[in-house]
């Protein structure tokens, strides 16, 4: 889901600073929110024996340069679609837009959906969900790839920052019997 741009095509805005350890504070309480809501029960998509054992998620280390501003470019024309899953489920969604950026020296795009079902739940009317696929797919991250949440009010002017940091497997990478797209966690981005 990560596409190459051709140079012409990039023009994102300087990456917006932020102290390194504010930013490890920011991804180091995302870490412990998503760790906390796999241990608990009534949340997790963990299997019951392997909750037993859970000790915490595997996170790559800090990378501050994995975290970038993106040129936002909206698309209020797309219709609504069913999204493939890993099982015959195919719910709802529309492209909401996407992301322009510059991650290691190559010009990228994502896009960004919507769920048309979470647009009806409380306290995910602004939900965004962001699926994308890296290198590290299949061997040290889920094979189907890894998610970012955000939210409607983090894109601002045009520009949305991406944080490859809160990245994450889904829940359907566990073993669990919620289907890809998985249920965002409740630690979704402020």
């Amino acid at each position: 889901m990560l596409a190459s741009l051709s140079a012409a095509a990039q023009t994102t805005a300087p990456i917006t600073t932020l102290p390194v350890a504010e930013h490890a504070k920011e991804v180091a309480l995302f870490q412990q929110e998503l760790n906390a809501e796999y241990r608990n029960p009534a949340e997790s998509p963990l299997p019951a024996k392997e909750l037993k054992n859970f000790k915490g998620l595997p996170f790559f280390p800090l990378n501050s340069t994995a975290r970038v501003q993106a040129r936002f470019v909206r698309d209020s024309l797309a219709a609504p679609f069913e999204m493939e899953t890993s099982t015959a489920r195919r719910p709802m969604y529309r492209k909401y837009g996407d992301a322009y950026f510059t991650l290691d020296g190559q010009a990228l795009k994502l896009t960004i959906y919507q769920s048309l079902d979470l647009i009806q739940k409380e306290g995910y009317q602004d939900y965004l969900f962001v699926p994308f696929t890296d290198r590290t797919n299949g061997h040290s991250s889920y094979g189907g790839g890894r998610y970012l949440d955000l939210r409607l009010g983090q894109i601002q002017n045009g520009q949305v920052v991406l944080d490859f940091n809160r990245a994450y497997n889904p829940f359907c990478a566990y073993g669990g019997n919620i289907p890809a797209p998985c249920r965002p966690p409740k630690t979704a981005c402020p």
